[in-house]
């Protein structure tokens, strides 16, 4: 009840912005998640605290802080905008029909491999949806749509090491992605039909960069096979991993998805003991009923299987 009066008296909008400064604990942090200036938020903020006879910030440092009256209509806030996204994921399966706006972001193999051809076929299937999209790693986007940045996710796990999600999620497959190693051309073991991991014991790794899910994976399954990796170099896509095998720098685990076209000086050999990672995607269970959520699932998990059938 004390909500719906606060919703009743304050603007909507600024609501969401005091959230996301909630959220992402600064005005430049809040901007970017809103996709407005910092000045935007600085001056609905400032029309918030009219609204709310208090003052909702302080300084701190060079930033600013939220007061202890700012931390308990921000507490109030994130319990109207859910519900608000509740009202709208309603109205939306009730009225039956794909439209709106749809926020979703993939890790970029994903990105590459599997939205150009899933947004082409939502364009014409369903001519009202607005899509938006962004690269984003899977921790970062599971982070996203918990906090209702982004509608869906397309993450991954690999075989051997699972990505916990937290409760609150829904998820769907969208295909299992085998991954081989890369190697230079003229690699001692390029020549062979299948090679095991442990196989590289001597050789420089090309990985994620440090802390991202798919490094650690990496780290986690040589060690399990008593080897230490030598990491060499660190890049974030593929390509440019694959860009510093070719100049014969080291080996990488190189994926399918999104991998076309491996450049010349590069031999990709299956590795033994099939080396697969989990692509699925992820959204809210609050937003399980929306049209808008279920076609885009659809479109992602038909391409999905298409790559799945020339793999």
């Amino acid at each position: 009840m004390v909500s719906l009066s606060i919703a009743y008296m304050l603007n909507l909008e600024r609501l969401r912005v005091l959230d996301a400064l909630a959220r992402h604990g600064s005005v430049s942090g809040a901007a970017e998640a809103l996709h407005v200036t910092t000045s935007a938020v600085s001056q609905q903020m400032a029309k918030l605290e009219r609204e709310a006879g208090q003052q909702l910030l302080a300084k701190h440092g060079r930033g600013v802080r939220l007061t202890d009256a700012g931390r308990l209509l921000a507490e109030h806030s994130a319990r109207i905008l859910s519900q608000v996204e509740l009202a709208q994921s309603d109205l939306e399966a009730q009225r039956g029909q794909v439209a709106g706006e749809l926020r979703l972001s993939a890790f970029p193999t994903a990105a590459r491999g599997l939205f150009p051809a899933a947004f082409a076929a939502l364009r014409v299937d369903h001519p009202q949806l607005r899509l938006r999209s962004q690269e984003l790693e899977p921790e970062a986007a599971v982070a996203g749509v918990i906090r209702g940045d982004l509608d869906l996710a397309v993450v991954l796990d690999w075989y051997n090491k699972p990505m916990p999600l937290p409760e609150g999620l829904v998820k769907a497959s969208i295909l299992d992605d085998p991954a081989d190693v890369a190697m230079p051309v003229g690699h001692p073991l390029a020549g062979r039909a299948e090679v095991g991991l442990e196989d590289f014991a001597d050789d420089e790794w090309i990985t994620w960069g440090e802390g991202e899910f798919c490094h650690e994976w990496l780290l986690f399954t040589l060690r399990a096979k008593g080897v230490e990796p030598q990491v060499g170099h660190r890049a974030a896509e593929t390509h440019t991993q694959l860009g510093l095998v070719s100049a014969g720098l080291g080996v990488c685990v190189a994926p399918l998805l999104g991998r076309d076209p491996v450049p010349a000086g590069v031999v990709t050999v299956p590795v033994r003991q099939q080396v697969r990672r989990h692509v699925y995607v992820v959204w809210r269970a609050d937003a399980d009923r929306r049209p808008s959520i279920r076609a885009a699932v659809e479109a992602l998990q038909k391409v999905g299987a298409d790559l799945g059938r020339s793999a």
